[in-house]
C-alpha cells in the first residue's frame, strides 16, 4: 500500500485529475455555501483564505497524485464534503452567510446539548462503520481500502469542526 506511481505516467494522471475534480468540488461548494468563508469550519482554510488555500490545494493535488492510497482517501473525503456543502450552500446562499450562522446558532440555542451532541455522535458513528466496513473487507485492495479510508476520514471531520463551531457557539452565548 506504500506503492507510488511514476509523476506523468497514466496512473499519476488518472489520480490527478480525479484529485483535482475531488477538491475542486469542495473549493466549488464551500464559495456557493460561502463565499466570503464566514462559515468555513476549518480554521486552516479560513486562515488561508481562497488564493493560498487554492495554492495549497495544487500542491496538495500534485503530491499526492504519485501516491494512490492517500489520493483515494483525499478524493472520498473531499466529494463527500462538496456534496454535504451542497446540501445547505442554497440555504447559506439565499439567507446570506450571517443570518445562516445566527439562524443556525439560534436553533442550536433552542435545543437541548445532549441531544445535538448525540446526533453528531450517531452521525459519526453510522459514517464510521461504513467506512469501516469497507475497510475490512477490502482485503487490502486499493479502492475500497482507500474509500473505506475516506469515509471514516470525513466522519471524523464532520465531527471534529461540528463539534468546534457547537462549542464555539456556546461558549459565546454562556
Amino acid at each position: 500500500m506504500d506503492d507510488t506511481v511514476p509523476v506523468g505516467s497514466a496512473a499519476y494522471l488518472c489520480c490527478l485529475l480525479l484529485l483535482l475534480l475531488g477538491r475542486g468540488m469542495d473549493f466549488l461548494s464551500t464559495w456557493l455555501a460561502t463565499p466570503n468563508l464566514v462559515l468555513e469550519a476549518n480554521p486552516l482554510a479560513k486562515r488561508l483564505g481562497w488564493k493560498w488555500g487554492g495554492a495549497m490545494n495544487l500542491a496538495i493535488c500534485l503530491v499526492f497524485a504519485c501516491w494512490p492510497l492517500p489520493a483515494i482517501v483525499i478524493i472520498t473525503t473531499s466529494v463527500l464534503v462538496a456534496a454535504r456543502n451542497f446540501q445547505a450552500a442554497w440555504l447559506m446562499r439565499t439567507l446570506g452567510e450571517s443570518a445562516y450562522r445566527q439562524w443556525m446558532a439560534e436553533r442550536l440555542h433552542e435545543a437541548r446539548r445532549g441531544v445535538v451532541v448525540f446526533c453528531l455522535l450517531a452521525q459519526t458513528v453510522l459514517y464510521s462503520a461504513v467506512g469501516a466496513s469497507l475497510i475490512l473487507f477490502s482485503q487490502s485492495q486499493l479502492v475500497p481500502l482507500g474509500v473505506g479510508a475516506g469515509i471514516v476520514t470525513y466522519a471524523v471531520a464532520v465531527a471534529v469542526f461540528s463539534a468546534l463551531s457547537m462549542w464555539r457557539l456556546w461558549r459565546r452565548r454562556d
